[in-house]
């Protein structure tokens, strides 16, 4: 059996970055800063890329799909948004290679340059909105209702598997409507769309808030957010809405006739998710042990181990079993039966406590003898003997109480994590030694907030909406006039 994982108190970085490999979710690839995700990774997110499109299409939308590469002259039409990109962009300035003159390697073309560059895409804004203008023509088109599965590239230095990589995958919603009403409800909507998927499918409890202007999406006029605590006491933005007003509208002409026969600019959202959330999954939930996944996105939810000596037990075992796996696929619970014979049964309970799987049962000769099996479940790390008769039905009631279970872990975790601070040297040392959210004045200036974040490295995560902090107050650092308290953290 490999080593234990580094404890989360010991070094929660370490832990995080070793728990991604050793469960087999992702690995660094041959270009820097950029990963492959491995299958059983892949399981998880397609999951969550699954209910997230049944979501996403619930409430009218359609998928699409645009270029990788955008023209550099795109880019130049949103001043706002090109700035908030420009330091992350990666540029294409050539279209083909040439063997060099010694015949033994390759070059770049000097003859082949692009006649404009082209961005490879760090979100879709500009190539969509180009687009829009020819899908546009009148208020009998709207709303446009558009979502794109796809990759994105946004050069980061500093990497960690899933929360911050220079490629990573995602969905961005993009859409299109005839007042300014309709647009802000549909930014809303889809915060709540991430807030529900959050808790009911990750088991994430977040808090659902605005983003200050310093924060928010480079072009947006609001932008909505998704926010939720990790458990070494850090804060992680997991999914965004933003209401960008006219401003993609005007700076790619795409206006409609209205209804009175005018001619209006539309009004804008986009919103998007990432790979982000599988960082946000494990931090969430994970101990020690390994990976501790919410069945809803377990790729697999029951595993069974068969213990055995002698060839003709296991004959006898696998029988019995083959009724189990009938009764819970009749269920919908996806199940695997490791009969391998090239690791024991302790090897096994423990791979499977690293990958995470919600329930594991054990029969050997002796349930088949009393008619019963061992069930352990990976929330609480719990064994009981349980009858096999209705197992199918146990299986489905246990699954469901471990989701459960997993969001109130969580949420008593992250309410206990919510503390009130009225000065700034009892912020900073809740900050240090308690972490988590920290509800304080704030005076509303970018200065302050940019000062904050100097001498604490805390952030405004958000003005929450589903929490009320209005109140007459003081800033914590300048003394000056607030009216409200916002959420200040410690952020990946």
């Amino acid at each position: 059996m490999s080593k234990k994982l580094p404890s989360r108190s010991e070094d929660y970085s370490k832990w995080y970055n070793e728990l991604v490999v050793r469960a087999g979710l992702a690995e660094n690839s041959g270009v820097r800063g950029m990963m492959v995700i491995k299958p059983y990774g892949y399981a998880i997110w397609e999951k969550m890329q699954a209910q997230l499109d049944k979501m996403f299409k619930e409430t009218g939308h359609e998928n699409a799909y645009f270029p990788l590469l955008i023209p550099k002259s795109y880019f130049a039409k949103e001043a706002e948004h090109v700035e908030g990109f420009a330091k992350e962009a990666a540029v294409v300035t050539h279209y083909r290679l040439r063997t060099t003159a010694d015949g033994k390697g390759i070059e770049v073309d000097p003859a082949a340059k692009l006649e404009e560059e082209l961005i490879i895409r760090p979100t879709s804004e500009t190539i969509i909105w180009d687009t829009y203008k020819r899908w546009i023509q009148s208020y009998r088109d709207l709303p446009l209702l558009i979502n794109q599965w796809a990759n994105v590239m946004r050069w980061e230095m500093r990497t960690r598997l899933f929360l911050r990589t220079a490629e990573f995958l995602w969905q961005e919603g993009h859409t299109a409507h005839e007042t300014r009403e309709e647009a802000v409800e549909e930014a809303e909507r889809m915060i709540d769309v991430y807030a529900t998927f959050a808790r009911d499918y990750m088991a994430m409890p977040v808090i659902k808030g605005y983003k200050t202007p310093t924060e928010r999406f480079a072009g947006a006029e609001e932008t909505y957010t998704i926010e939720a605590l990790m458990q070494d006491g850090k804060a992680l933005q997991s999914g965004t809405s933003h209401f960008l007003g006219q401003n993609f509208a005007k700076a790619f002409d795409v206006k409609f006739l209205s209804r009175e026969g005018k001619l209006e600019y539309v009004w804008a959202t986009s919103w998007g998710v990432s790979t982000r959330l599988m960082g946000a999954l494990i931090m969430t939930h994970s101990d020690d042990k390994g990976l501790v996944l919410p069945p809803k996105l377990a790729p697999v939810q029951t595993v069974i181990v068969p213990i055995f000596k002698k060839s003709e037990q296991l004959e006898k075992i696998s029988a019995k079993v083959g009724e189990i796996i009938k009764q819970l696929k009749e269920k919908g619970i996806s199940v695997k039966y490791d009969d391998s014979d090239n690791y024991k049964p302790g090897w096994k309970f423990n791979e499977y406590e690293l990958k995470g799987v919600p329930v594991r049962l054990a029969v050997g000769p002796r349930d088949l003898e009393n008619n019963t099996v061992e069930v352990a479940r990976r929330d609480t790390l719990t064994k009981e003997i349980v009858p096999m008769d209705n197992i199918g039905e146990y299986i489905e009631n246990l699954l469901n109480d471990i989701q459960q279970n997993l969001y109130d872990r969580a949420k008593a975790y992250r309410d206990e994590h919510i503390t009130e601070v009225n000065d700034f040297d009892t912020f900073k040392k809740v900050l240090e030694e308690k972490g988590g959210f920290i509800a304080a004045h704030w005076d509303g200036t970018a200065e302050t907030e940019a000062k904050i974040k100097e001498l604490t490295k805390a952030t405004v995560r958000c003005i929450p909406m589903d929490m009320d902090l209005t109140e007459e107050g003081k800033d914590m650092l300048t003394g000056k006039p607030s009216k409200r308290r916002v959420l200040f953290a410690k952020a990946y």
